[in-house]
């Protein structure tokens, strides 16, 4: 499948997602797509991360929020379910979600988002230690690690979608 074999709408409905609850990301680089410039995925990755580093930063700081907590979130986008659950957080014991909550609201406290982290191919374990860990960031070191996170998350949802099957 070609990007610039779909309609503007089917783009979007199928790009919009990559980037949690954040079609912008799509509607940017449509204009590219549109003229061809962007079939290539590693070329789609690349623009779609270009327009998130160039929006506003009340722009990426809604992007950040617009992803769930971990472990505890009741509604999230059908990716993240994916993702959570392949991590295992759906099946966390009952001291683990205690240690999932207990995080996400001292980290909400101090950042004023949620933690983000591309769960693929780490285990719960993993996702606290990082997750208590990167608590004691400051502020704007924690905000571009978010991002650079939340670009991972893309990579890997790009990449799913360009992977047949």
């Amino acid at each position: 499948m070609l990007p610039s074999s779909l309609t503007r709408d089917a783009f979007i409905a199928l790009f919009g997602p990559v980037y949690e609850a954040s079609p912008w990301v799509a509607e940017a680089v449509w204009p590219a797509v549109e003229r061809r410039q962007l079939d290539d995925p590693e070329e789609l990755t690349q623009a779609m991360r270009a327009a998130v580093d160039a929006a506003p930063r009340a722009l990426r700081l809604a992007l950040i929020r617009a992803h769930p907590q971990l472990a505890v979130a009741s509604r999230m986008a059908l990716a993240s379910v994916v993702e959570q659950r392949g991590a295992g957080l759906d099946r966390c014991s009952p001291d683990e979600l205690a240690d999932f909550e207990r995080l996400n609201a001292a980290y909400l406290a101090r950042f004023d988002h949620p933690f983000i982290v591309a769960v693929k191919g780490l285990s719960r374990q993993d996702i606290l230690a990082a997750f208590a860990a990167r608590l004691h960031n400051d502020p704007e070191a924690e905000f571009a690690t978010a991002i650079a996170q939340i670009h991972r998350i893309a990579a890997f949802r790009l990449a799913a979608l360009f992977t047949p099957g």
